[in-house]
């Protein structure tokens, strides 16, 4: 790499590393701490729908959306805190229309799709 160019990439990672949402603050690792709860909202998609909770899903809605505002409003601006707040919120959100539909119809399509398959024997069918 050239003189010039390494200088550049230099001053470039600097800039991050320095930026007051940079790595050296907490508005860096708490949103990447965070994605571990849409991680945990996605892994309830193999749960079924009648032993959601629906408390627990109501407060991560609020929270994610609420939170959402919040990271634009805040010094500095944080978008990957918006961004992981989103996704907290939508996934709440979509843990408690699973439990709505499953309370209106009796049937939770996602674990009709995703759930453990039949069972012959001990062994799953595929």
């Amino acid at each position: 790499m050239s003189g010039a160019a390494s200088a550049a990439a230099g001053s470039k990672f600097q800039q991050f590393m320095n930026h007051p949402a940079g790595p050296k603050t907490v508005f860096f690792w708490a949103p990447a701490m965070k994605w571990c709860l849409v991680a945990a909202g996605l892994k309830d998609l193999t749960r079924p729908a009648d032993k959601l909770s629906v408390s627990q899903n109501l407060a991560l809605t609020a929270t994610g959306f609420i939170w959402v505002r919040y990271s634009v409003v805040i010094i500095p601006v944080n978008y990957s805190l918006a961004a992981v707040n989103f996704f907290v919120g939508a996934t709440g959100l979509g843990q408690l229309a699973r439990v709505w539909h499953f309370q209106r119809t009796g049937k939770d399509p996602v674990m009709d799709k995703f759930g453990p398959k039949n069972t012959e024997g001990g062994h799953a069918t595929a």
